[in-house]
């Protein structure tokens, strides 16, 4: 039995608008209907979305902020509208084939199933692609310096074997304390003996071991210390207590940012603990020697975090969402060029010969959608453009061999 031509199913322009009102009234309906229950899940979805940033933020920063009221009520809504667009993506793919229906082979219509279930397994994956390999790379490059990032790593391995080596001394262990202390002295590795220096934009900043950072984390250190040899009865008290007035002047000295005397007494009290200790005075000098480098290494982090992101909720909501919903675009592309291909529209002879011009799109669009100029984000998005051009370019030539097979088998040419 022949074919249907598409000729037999032409329509006038009013009937063609008529047609494209009715379909876009569905696809309406769908997103507004979709987007009201998605409304319901509205703030677990939000957090989902915004995983990717807070785990690219510092820990002590790891939140987003609102400016207004009635900012986080208008996410949510956003966020409400958008669920509904993600979500009725089969719909969309559905009118969009019904549409384009009557200038097809009866046997090329039959193909609305596949194009429906293939299009929206495209939209998921490019989303997914997106979620999971471009926005963890983007937030870290935008959120995260490396010398930063590398620093806070050493601090906090240092801090969980200072801990480990005060536990050890408060135990009366003052081998394995001493033990701790070397390796964490080791792995921390203040670099300049605590003196830092960083220009960003013209601002020179430096850094020195009497700055506030450095000698408040020394106080602290310092009395950790004192705690330890009390428990342990590591020292006479009367020594201790001298030690913890001498610190107690420190303390004095730092609240009025005399933080040179506020050192000098900080190193007095140090050498009184570590005469105060016979025969152990090499492992209190190893924690105390690690406390002056955790304050450098503390005041070297800080002064690398001279700025700290503040990320609205709305902002942040609106690139990942034109992100995700770009890349969920993207994905469709092999399917959008084959059913242009069905339609006559686009030829593979065509794209081919501007296969070179395809390349600089990709290219020049990848450079406007994402946010960062770095070569690996521009990689992510323009890599997979290119790949689903030429998957595109393959269905259609896919397409016009079939069609010419069926013409070659006496069906009349569209």
């Amino acid at each position: 039995m022949a074919d249907t031509a598409p000729d037999e199913f032409r329509m006038s322009l009013m009937e063609h608008l008529g047609e494209l009102r009715t379909r876009l009234l569905r696809v309406t309906i769908a997103v507004l209907v979709l987007g009201v229950l998605s409304l319901m899940f509205s703030r677990e979805i939000y957090g989902l979305l915004m995983r990717p940033v807070l785990l690219a933020l510092p820990p002590d920063a790891s939140s987003l902020i609102y400016t207004s009221a009635i900012e986080e009520l208008n996410v949510l809504m956003k966020l409400g509208l958008y669920s509904g667009i993600f979500l009725s993506t089969p719909v969309l793919l559905w009118q969009v084939w019904g549409f384009v229906a009557p200038g097809l082979y009866d046997t090329e219509r039959k193909l609305a199933a596949p194009f429906i279930f293939f299009g929206t397994l495209a939209f998921v994956a490019g989303a997914l692609f997106c979620y999971l390999v471009l926005l963890p790379q983007m937030f870290t490059f935008l959120l995260q310096k490396e010398e930063t990032a590398a620093s806070s790593q050493r601090l906090a391995v240092a801090r969980l074997h200072e801990e480990d080596a005060v536990r050890a001394l408060r135990l009366g262990d003052f081998e394995r304390a001493a033990m701790w202390a070397k390796l964490a002295s080791g792995e921390l590795q203040a670099p300049g003996e605590g003196q830092t220096t960083e220009s960003r934009f013209g601002l020179e900043l430096t850094l020195l071991p009497k700055h506030d950072v450095d000698v408040r984390a020394r106080l602290v250190g310092l009395g950790r210390i004192i705690d330890a040899l009390h428990d342990a009865r590591g020292a006479p008290a009367a020594t201790l207590l001298n030690v913890n007035d001498k610190r107690a002047e420190a303390v004095k000295a730092w609240g009025t940012s005399d933080f040179g005397a506020a050192s000098r007494l900080l190193d007095e009290a140090a050498r009184m603990l570590v005469d105060a200790v016979p025969g152990r005075g090499a492992e209190v000098g190893a924690l105390w020697e690690l406390e002056r480098l955790l304050g450098v290494g503390q005041a070297h982090t800080e002064s690398l975090n001279w700025t700290r992101p503040m990320l609205s909720m709305n902002e942040q909501l609106t690139l990942v969402l034109v992100l995700e919903l770009a890349f969920g675009i993207i994905f469709q592309l092999p399917l959008v060029m084959a059913l242009l291909g069905l339609a006559g529209l686009v030829s593979s002879k065509f794209l081919f010969k501007y296969q070179r011009h395809a390349l600089v799109v990709c290219l020049i669009v990848a450079a406007v959608i994402t946010p960062t100029g770095d070569p690996v984000n521009l990689a992510l998005m323009s890599v997979p453009m290119l790949l689903c051009y030429e998957l595109g370019v393959v269905l259609v030539w896919l397409v016009e061999r079939r069609r010419a097979r069926e013409t070659g088998s006496g069906l009349s040419v569209p």
